[in-house]
């Protein structure tokens, strides 16, 4: 069987400014970068700005599982579904992080002979916007430390700094760290941070921006630290935002791609959703809505983080309403809820998989909260048995959704028919697209919010606070930014914020253990369990299997 990247390297692309000319998009509104990757111009955007909308595709999915589940792989699929059908689809995905790439997750460009393409060019630095936006983040903290340097006029608190460094790299040893040691010329010495640059905050403004105006004016809102006498300073205090915004001017603008069938696809900004918002950009999902009849997009991990957030925080911000949420699972990934063992999961497991199935349920449930009906996508496998798949459809009829076995893996587009036709009829069967809502009202004091999450989403008992969790919430109070969505890092593992807990876990509290202000981005991240804004590598990192020919030819890319 060929790999994912021997799949992609036979594709026939067609040149990028043919699949523009699908969308009715011309020549001059793009900005190539190459024969097969574009960045669509403002002035296209602009241009759309009075034509209707079309409806709006949330892919999301259960808890990840080592047994995989296939989100990307599933909304590429749909797509083409849909264009098998006739219908105009236009996907709006996220980019891939150099991190996950080179570790142990992979990329972000779908699989088998459901994936986008140039599947190299997306997930190895694609147009550069990872890199801009580590170069913006990291101009920001050499401006402060320049600032502290040179007579610090503005009176910052070294040990207050709200901003870290960032490295589009999973780099443990960067986590914490020490700077400015050596002579008195070499800064001052204070201790630092990097988290991942998928998790900065900078990434945060680029994908929730409705323009260059709107980005500066987020730009100017991060808070960068706080005085010795404990006032906020902010990005604009330190005259750092125009040389930012100029970084960013190109990475603002979607990337236009293709799919292996030749169908367009938008793919555009890349935040983690454990521990920063999970969604591709506003403005690329607003693309898609103006280009498409149907806009097919993805939040990352279960639905307990993504898609939570891309109601509560993205749709919010941008005023968007989706029509449907497509849930993926898979009866591999349901039986290791239920407790069978990575190595034996090709066994046909009734017991286990009735045990695991909860956790298929519990998102069902939390996603009709939102007032968004669902259709749970079954990636199908060569091992699931009749009576597997037959229980798995019985259990979806008893919760009230459709259901579609996908085959879009080894099957393309034509395995994702039944998925979209299944789609539409369920969008057309609820047209009260006014019926979504976001769980909470953000003017909530933060702990109203966050116990709102903890109980209807995670299903906790309670909430509990560290000292410095208290300690964080209290100075967010006192400056008058605690009236903003909330962004919970939390494991992606388990619906609780222990990654050992999976299915529906019980009788658990959910520990907050720290809070941090991302007044720029307009949310306030809630740090829980032991998770981390710096992965590091595993063992035997992705990395060691691949390789570059003399011709150019990459391999081991999955």
């Amino acid at each position: 069987m060929l790999t994912d990247i021997e799949i992609a390297q036979q594709a026939k692309m067609l040149k990028i400014n043919e699949i523009a000319a699908k969308l009715g998009i011309g020549a001059d509104d793009l900005e190539p970068y190459g024969h097969y990757k574009a960045k669509v111009s403002q002035k296209c955007i602009d241009s759309l700005k009075d034509k209707p909308d079309g409806k709006l595709i949330l892919v999301t999915a259960i808890n990840p599982t080592p047994a995989g589940e296939g989100k990307t792989t599933t909304s590429i699929g749909l797509s083409e579904g849909m264009h098998r059908l006739g219908k105009n689809s236009v996907l709006a995905l996220r980019e891939p992080s150099l991190g996950p790439v080179f570790g142990i997750k992979g990329g972000a460009a779908g699989g088998g002979y459901s994936q986008v393409v140039p599947m190299e060019d997306i997930n190895l630095h694609f147009t550069g916007d990872m890199h801009a936006i580590t170069a913006a983040n990291n101009l920001l903290c050499a401006i402060i430390d320049n600032h502290i340097q040179q007579g610090n006029e503005l009176n910052i608190d070294p040990r207050m700094i709200q901003i870290d460094r960032c490295l589009d790299m999973n780099d443990r040893a960067l986590r914490n760290c020490v700077i400015g040691m050596g002579s008195r010329v070499d800064g001052v010495p204070r201790q630092d941070h990097f988290r991942i640059t998928v998790a900065s905050e900078v990434m945060a403004i680029l994908c929730l921006s409705d323009d260059l105006a709107d980005l500066k004016k987020r730009l100017g809102n991060i808070l960068a630290a706080y005085t010795y006498d404990g006032k906020p300073v902010y990005a604009r205090d330190l005259n750092a935002v125009g040389a930012m915004a100029a970084l960013l001017k190109d990475a603002i603008n979607p990337n236009l791609v293709q799919t292996l069938e030749n169908n367009p696809a938008i793919i555009h900004g890349g935040p983690f959703a454990n521990i920063a918002h999970g969604c591709n950009s506003v403005r690329a999902t607003r693309l898609a809505l103006k280009l498409g009849d149907y806009c097919i997009t993805e939040a990352g991990f279960g639905s307990d983080l993504g898609a939570e957030k891309f109601f509560d925080i993205k749709c919010r911000a941008a005023g968007l309403k989706p029509a449907c949420v497509v849930l993926v699972a898979t009866i591999r990934a349901l039986k290791y809820n239920g407790g069978v063992p990575k190595t034996e999961l090709s066994a046909e497991n009734l017991d286990a998989l009735k045990k695991g199935i909860v956790n298929l349920g519990t998102h069902i449930e939390n996603m009709h909260k939102f007032g968004v009906p669902v259709v749970v996508a079954v990636n199908h496998f060569g091992t699931d048995t009749d009576a597997e798949i037959a229980y798995v459809t019985d259990y979806c009829k008893e919760k009230g959704v459709e259901v579609a076995f996908s085959d879009v893996f080894l099957k393309g587009g034509e395995g994702g028919t039944e998925l979209a036709e299944k789609v539409v009829a369920t969008m057309e069967a609820h047209k009260e697209a006014d019926a979504f809502k976001p769980l909470y009202d953000a003017a909530l004091p933060v702990k109203e919010k966050v116990a709102a999450l903890a109980k209807e989403i995670y299903r906790a008992d309670g909430v509990i606070y560290t000292a410095q969790a208290e300690k964080a919430l209290k100075k967010i109070e006192e400056i008058g930014m605690d009236r903003l969505p909330i962004c919970v890092a939390k494991t992606q593992y388990s619906l609780s914020d222990d990654p050992a807990k999976l299915g529906k876990p019980e009788n658990f509290n959910i520990t907050v253990r720290d809070m941090k202000l991302s007044s720029g981005a307009g949310f306030i991240v809630v740090y829980t369990g032991d998770i981390m804004t710096m992965p590091g590598l595993p063992k035997k990192p992705a990395a060691y299997g691949i390789d570059i020919d003399n011709s150019g030819n990459i391999s081991g890319l999955f």
